[in-house]
């Protein structure tokens, strides 16, 4: 467990991956929302995109939390297992920091009825259906699956290059392509409309543990081999 907090206390050097620019990209999507809801005549609910940005960005931190410290882990003797382990649990601490400024910023927004302006940027009716440990759980969830989704391309392009990482996006790709034409063939989406509308975004998002588990253990096994 040691070496394993010590590849975390590594990942965090870089504190700019990790923490800083996450932060950074969340308060520029923030002024600028409010600066667009100020635009806004009117008293209407005016509903802003931009928090997701630092999510999509946790895909970025997947990327460069192994092409950026893996070669430098493996001269200091860190094993694979452990060089893995701790890499999640950086991402797992950055997640859960990134989701409680996301819970504070709900309930400051609930508090005062959208920033005065009735602008609403990390408050959705959905999403806190279940109260704050939900949300909670919804953007902890979500940044994990956008880092997993990175690291996961990141350990195929070390281990196997940029064509079988293209050819396996392809693949992915191509098997999604087919899957809906097959439920289009039967006849299918209405039913798979009607299971989604009966969900609630934090079951929606417990789902995605399945597919962190799936990329977790299927960038686990080409980093056993990857060249540093």
């Amino acid at each position: 467990m040691s070496r394993t907090l010590n590849v975390v206390r590594m990942q965090l050097i870089n504190r700019n991956t990790y923490i800083w620019i996450p932060l950074l990209v969340l308060a520029g999507a923030f002024v600028l929302s409010l600066a667009v809801y100020a635009l806004i005549p009117g008293d209407g609910v005016k509903v802003g995109g931009g928090a997701q940005a630092p999510l999509w960005y946790f895909l970025v931190v997947g990327v460069q939390s192994l092409t950026l410290t893996f070669p430098f882990s493996q001269a200091m003797s860190v094993t694979r297992r452990e060089f893995f382990l701790g890499t999640y649990l950086t991402a797992a601490i950055t997640a859960a920091i990134l989701s409680v400024v996301f819970v504070i910023g709900g309930l400051i927004e609930r508090a005062t009825d959208g920033w005065g302006m009735n602008g609403w940027m990390f408050y959705g009716v959905e999403i806190w259906q279940g109260g704050p440990l939900a949300a909670f759980a919804f953007y902890f969830l979500l940044a994990m699956t956008f880092f997993s989704i990175g690291f996961w391309s990141a350990t195929l392009y070390k281990r196997f290059g940029a064509f079988w990482l293209t050819a396996t996006l392809i693949t992915i790709g191509a098997v999604l392509v087919a899957a809906m034409w097959l439920i289009g063939r039967t006849d299918s989406w209405g039913a798979i409309f009607g299971w989604f509308a009966g969900q609630t975004a934090l079951s929606l998002a417990l789902w995605s543990i399945l597919v962190i588990a799936v990329l977790a253990g299927t960038s686990f096994i080409p980093l056993r081999r990857a060249v540093p």
